[in-house]
């Protein structure tokens, strides 16, 4: 899936009405700045998920929850997102957080927190258990994959057809997360392509990229400035503030509306389509992540989300979409022009 010589980007026509999937990353709580844990299994925050809905509901909007195994193994983690699957009011996918999730073969440690650094066997049987303990707790066998903090690896594809997933939503383009030991997406497109065995796999990238006066013109300079010096030269604050070059994620954890906005309006004008909104789930409860410390925040979260999806479907004459929405264009598109 990072091999460029592997995908089919799928080009939608121009007059295609853009769409967005909302991705939850549904998961524990834990320390963010803290080593990994296999003792942080705490899923409290789920129960606070129903609060975006009152926003997604508005915008037709049916998010994609992609549970990792102490949500899908706890009563508290799925009990009240199943309510939700059996009501039509999201979609249940699959997040592998390797730390958290049987068997307990490796040392925890950076390295092993991606799931594609995992040897071959230990990768299958650990996503093999997942979508288990899905199946027995949501009644539903998972087709859509995230890696837990991104972490594809060369084997991915092959465990993903392997075991019946048809999507995967781990790609983050323009990041490369080789200095932690982690994959390097600098050169993944965040359109949407078939990978793997027969082309069979849909990737629909976490929306981001680089935008800004030189992003044409200077292709190569923004891994050079987001090196470890350019970082320290604070390279990347300055040029974003010039409007020269600026990498923005589509997530409200960090990035401004008006940075989204912008983002957006860039990627649409270069002939996107598709458009991917991802965040965790404990962010609803302010505390739990590095960007929602307080009640200000969780209310800022929530205003991102209206005010983003009223953008997108007004501004734009956008439309929300789930996942195998996307996958059914995709396929129309492919089966047209076979």
């Amino acid at each position: 899936m990072l091999d460029p010589d592997d995908w089919q980007i799928i080009e939608f026509d121009e007059d295609e009405r853009p769409m967005v999937q909302i991705i939850v990353d549904a998961e524990e709580e834990f320390d963010w700045a803290k080593p990994f844990s296999r003792a942080s299994k705490s899923v409290s925050s789920i129960q606070q998920q129903g609060q975006a809905h009152y926003t997604f509901e508005r915008y037709g909007v049916v998010p994609t929850y992609v549970v990792d195994y102490p949500v899908a193994s706890q009563p508290e983690g799925y009990g009240l997102l199943k309510d939700m699957l059996v009501d039509g009011k999201c979609e249940i996918g699959a997040q592998l957080h390797p730390w958290v999730n049987p068997p307990h073969d490796e040392i925890i440690c950076e390295r092993n927190s991606y799931p594609g650094n995992l040897p071959h066997a230990l990768e299958q049987e650990k996503l093999r258990r997942l979508s288990g303990a899905i199946e027995e707790s949501f009644g539903v066998r998972p087709t859509i994959y995230k890696a837990g903090r991104y972490g594809v690896g060369p084997n991915t594809p092959e465990i993903l057809a392997a075991l019946g997933f048809e999507i995967d939503t781990s790609v983050v383009p323009a990041r490369d997360l080789r200095r932690q030991n982690g994959p390097n997406f600098a050169h993944c497109t965040a359109r949407p392509y078939w990978f793997g065995p027969g082309h069979r796999l849909l990737e629909l990238p976490l929306t981001a990229g680089v935008i800004g006066e030189w992003a044409e013109s200077r292709p190569g300079l923004y891994p050079i400035i987001a090196s470890p010096f350019g970082e320290m030269m604070r390279l990347t604050a300055v040029l974003a503030r010039l409007n020269l070059l600026d990498r923005i994620t589509l997530t409200p954890e960090g990035i401004s509306i008006d940075e989204a906005k912008r983002l957006t309006r860039a990627l649409y004008a270069d002939g996107h389509r598709v458009f991917s909104v991802s965040y965790h789930s404990p962010s609803l409860v302010p505390g739990f992540t590095p960007y929602v410390r307080n009640t200000g925040d969780f209310y800022r979260l929530l205003g991102w989300l209206e005010e983003y999806l009223a953008f997108f479907t007004g501004e734009l004459g956008g439309r929300a979409m789930t996942p195998r929405g996307i996958r059914e264009v995709a396929l129309g598109l492919k089966q047209a022009r076979e």
